[in-house]
């Protein structure tokens, strides 16, 4: 567990420096720490070279005055004392978009595995998108079908890096269908909060709470209660019923407590803005 002021930002995707709420979050950093070093890992992506240019003008357009890159194209590359100690020395991390199997397969275990979580636990803020929020489940999803209703074999998983522990994230995800393939993982392991972030769209977690913020909604697909599902006597490719899946749709301003498990409204008369005419 981190410490209280350990903060994750885990970004359902699209262009971040279309989504000022998110960057402004991200950004609170610069006012708590003189000079913050941002460092990009971009281990998800193929296009290592891109990324890190995209993203070095986005955060020093945002004010990083200290913005550095850390790639990890092989299991070597997670063993490589200059990057561990780039990491060791950075204030926030941010992982950009590609593959999440690319992070846990070439990271898993490694120093640099190590090291992010121990980095976490003193209080580093770390931040990704897409691929880079996708690894931050305890288990992560690696493929799935969009578009379709659950099926047993609508979903493969694997491991994730376990930093936001309980849960499966899945991303990009009103924009491309992808609600079917939650409820199946869910549907797979009950005990998870399935949750689903839309693009510009982001959950801030710290103490236990995730904040939702950005233009979309957070979708949570909650199985703990869940009375029946036919998954175990179903064959591949065929639906899977499920009863009593609890599902908290939540735009920016809510909060949802990941303990208890319970959704967290904001005063809603502030949400109105005030009196308007009918």
């Amino acid at each position: 567990m981190g410490r209280s002021d350990s903060t994750l930002i885990s970004i359902g995707g699209g262009e971040l420096g279309e989504a000022p709420e998110i960057l402004d979050e991200i950004s609170r950093i610069q006012r708590r720490t003189p000079n913050p070093r941002m460092l990009v890992m971009t281990v998800a992506t193929n296009q290592p070279e891109e990324a890190a240019e995209k993203y070095n003008s986005l955060f020093r357009a945002a004010g990083f005055k200290h913005v550095d890159i850390v790639d990890v194209s092989t299991r070597e590359d997670a063993f490589d004392e200059r990057s561990v100690d780039k990491v060791r020395r950075s204030d926030i991390m941010f992982f950009t978009g590609g593959d999440q199997l690319n992070i846990t397969s070439l990271m898993g275990g490694s120093p640099l595995h190590d090291l992010l979580h121990e980095r976490y636990a003193e209080g580093v803020l770390i931040s990704g998108s897409s691929a880079g929020a996708a690894m931050m489940s305890g288990s992560m999803i690696i493929s799935g079908e969009s578009n379709n209703c659950p099926t047993v074999s609508g979903v493969e998983i694997a491991p994730g890096m376990d930093l936001i522990r309980g849960t499966i994230i899945d991303t990009h995800f009103s924009q491309r269908g992808r609600h079917g393939r939650l409820l199946t993982a869910v549907a797979h392991y009950p005990q998870a909060l399935g949750i689903g972030l839309d693009e510009k769209t982001a959950i801030v977690v710290k103490n236990g709470d995730a904040k939702v913020i950005g233009e979309g909604c957070v979708t949570i697909f909650d199985g703990n209660q869940m009375k029946h599902s036919d998954l175990p006597y179903k064959h591949d490719h065929q639906p899977v019923g499920m009863f009593g899946v609890c599902i908290h749709v939540l735009p920016s301003g809510y909060k949802f407590d990941l303990k208890a498990r319970e959704p967290i409204a904001p005063p809603l008369k502030k949400l109105a803005g005030g009196d308007s005419d009918i």
